[in-house]
C-alpha cells in the first residue's frame, strides 16, 4: 500500500466507453494530461475497462463474500484464510489487486458515457468486483478507508439531463454513482461530475438544432476537467 503522502498524489484512471470516437475518453485523457503535468506520471494507473474488461463476478465470488460477511467483515488481508476451494481462490486473485489499487488512489478518474440512461456494463463489472464485503472498513474504528478519496466522473450524454431538462428524471447515471460512492463512505463533496451533454447533436439529424448547445457543453466540460486536474 502507498504511504499517505504518495496516495494523495496518485491517480487511478478508468475508461468505460465502447466508442472509437469517445468524448469521455478525450476528456479523461485531458484530465490525466494536466494531472501528470503537475504530479508526474509515475503514480498514474490506467485501465481501459473495454480493452481489458473486469470479469463478471461468479457464484464462487458471492459464496466467498457471504462467508466474509458471516465472519464480521474481515479485512482483505485475512480473506485468504476463509477460501474453501480453487474457484474462490481464482475469484479472490482477480479481486484483491483491484481493491488495493482503489485503496491506493488519492483520486479516481472515471470516464463514463451514458448508456440507456445509466452506466456502461464495463464500469458496472468493475464496481461489482471491487465492492467486496469489508474491503473498505477499518476493522479497528469502523470508519471508511476511502474517506478523503477524490472521485472525478466525466460523462457524455446524447441528450440533456441536467436540472430543468425534460429528461432530467431519466438520469440514472449520476444519482447512481453518487449513491454508490456515498455508501462506500466517500463524502459528497469529494465526488465531482463533469457532464458533456447533447453529444449526439452532430450525428442524429433530429438533434442538429442543438449543435451549438453541444459545442458549448463540450467546451465547458474541457475547461472544467482542466481546472479540476490542476487542483
Amino acid at each position: 500500500m502507498l504511504s499517505a503522502r504518495d496516495q494523495a498524489a496518485s491517480l487511478l484512471h478508468l475508461d468505460s466507453s465502447h466508442s472509437g470516437d469517445s468524448i469521455t475518453r478525450r476528456l479523461s485523457a485531458r484530465f490525466a494530461e494536466v494531472w501528470k503535468g503537475r504530479h508526474g506520471a509515475s503514480e498514474h494507473r490506467y485501465r481501459d475497462l473495454v480493452a481489458e474488461p473486469v470479469p463478471p463476478i461468479s457464484p464462487a465470488y458471492c459464496a466467498l463474500g457471504r462467508r466474509v460477511e458471516r465472519n464480521g467483515y474481515v479485512p482483505p488481508a485475512k480473506v485468504d484464510a476463509l477460501i474453501e476451494n480453487d474457484a474462490e481462490e481464482r475469484e479472490w486473485a482477480l479481486t484483491l489487486p483491484l481493491i488495493e489499487q482503489f485503496l491506493d488512489a488519492g483520486t479516481v478518474l472515471i470516464g463514463a458515457p451514458m448508456y440507456n440512461f445509466s452506466i456502461p456494463a464495463s464500469l458496472k463489472a468493475w464496481i461489482d468486483r471491487v465492492t467486496f464485503p469489508g474491503a473498505y472498513t477499518d476493522p479497528d474504528t469502523g470508519h471508511s478507508l476511502l474517506r478523503g478519496t477524490r472521485i472525478v466522473v466525466v460523462t457524455a450524454r446524447g441528450g440533456a439531463y441536467g436540472p430543468g431538462a425534460p429528461r432530467a428524471g431519466f438520469d440514472f447515471q449520476e444519482p447512481y454513482l453518487r449513491a454508490y460512492f456515498a455508501n462506500l463512505g466517500i463524502a459528497g463533496g469529494d465526488v465531482e461530475f463533469v457532464n458533456a451533454e447533447m453529444a449526439l447533436a452532430d450525428l442524429v439529424p433530429h438533434l442538429a438544432r442543438f449543435s451549438e448547445m453541444a459545442a458549448e457543453s463540450l467546451a465547458a466540460a474541457r475547461e472544467a476537467v482542466t481546472e479540476l486536474a490542476s487542483r
